[in-house]
C-alpha cells in the first residue's frame, strides 16, 4: 500500500473557483462601507477586510481537505478518503478511464442578480481515474451535492455508480510520478 496527499502550494488553485464570488462580496462590502462611512475610500478598505475575512474561511476549508484527503493505491484497488467522510473506491478492474475528472466545491448555480452582475465558482479540473465503483458519502451534505451524485450514472450489470478519483488534485504530473507506477504496473492498457 503507498499513500498520496495533495501537494502543497495548491491554494491558489483552489482559491481561483471562487474568484467570481469573492469579487462580488468584495464589491458589495465596498459599496455597503462606502454607504456607511460616506467615504469611498473607507468603503475600499472594508471591502478588503471583509474579502480578507472570506479568503480566511475558504483557506481553512482548504487545509482542512489538503490534511485530510489522501489517496491510497493498493494491489486490490484505489481508494480516495477526505476529512468530511467522503469515500470512493475503485478496483483495479473496474475502472473504465483516465479522463477529466471535474470537483465541485460549491453549488453549482450562480449567484447575483437576473440581468445584472451573476458570479458562479467553477468546478476544478484535474485528470484522473473513472470507473465503476462505491461511495460513501457523510450522512450530511448539501441537496445539490446529493442530487448530482444521484444522478451519476450506474452500471446496469453490478448496479454501481460511475465514480471519479482526481488524481491531478494531488499532483498535477501524477502520471508521471508513483502514482503513474502504480497505474502502468495494474493496469498498463489505460497507460497510454
Amino acid at each position: 500500500m503507498e499513500e498520496f496527499r495533495i501537494r502543497p502550494g495548491s491554494f491558489w488553485r483552489f482559491a481561483a473557483a471562487f474568484a467570481g464570488p469573492l469579487l462580488l462580496f468584495f464589491l458589495v462590502c465596498l459599496l455597503l462601507g462606502a454607504i456607511a462611512t460616506g467615504s469611498t475610500p473607507l468603503g475600499t478598505v472594508i471591502g478588503l477586510a471583509c474579502a480578507g475575512a472570506l479568503l480566511a474561511v475558504v483557506a481553512a476549508k482548504h487545509r482542512r481537505l489538503v490534511t485530510g484527503t489522501v489517496v491510497r493505491f493498493t494491489d486490490e484497488a484505489v481508494e480516495l478518503s477526505d476529512a468530511y467522510g467522503f469515500r470512493v473506491r475503485l478496483r483495479w478492474p473496474d475502472i473504465t478511464r483516465i479522463d477529466a475528472v471535474d470537483t465541485r466545491v460549491a453549488a453549482p448555480g450562480a449567484i447575483g442578480r437576473r440581468g445584472g452582475l451573476r458570479v458562479r465558482a467553477r468546478p476544478l479540473r484535474a485528470t484522473g481515474l473513472v470507473g465503476w465503483g462505491e461511495r460513501e458519502t457523510p450522512a450530511r451534505i448539501p441537496r445539490w451535492m446529493r442530487d448530482r451524485l444521484a444522478a451519476a450514472p450506474v452500471d446496469p450489470v453490478t448496479g454501481r455508480p460511475e465514480v471519479a478519483i482526481p488524481l491531478g488534485e494531488l499532483d498535477p504530473l501524477w502520471e508521471r510520478g508513483p502514482m503513474g507506477a502504480w497505474i502502468r504496473r495494474h493496469r498498463p492498457d489505460l497507460a497510454g
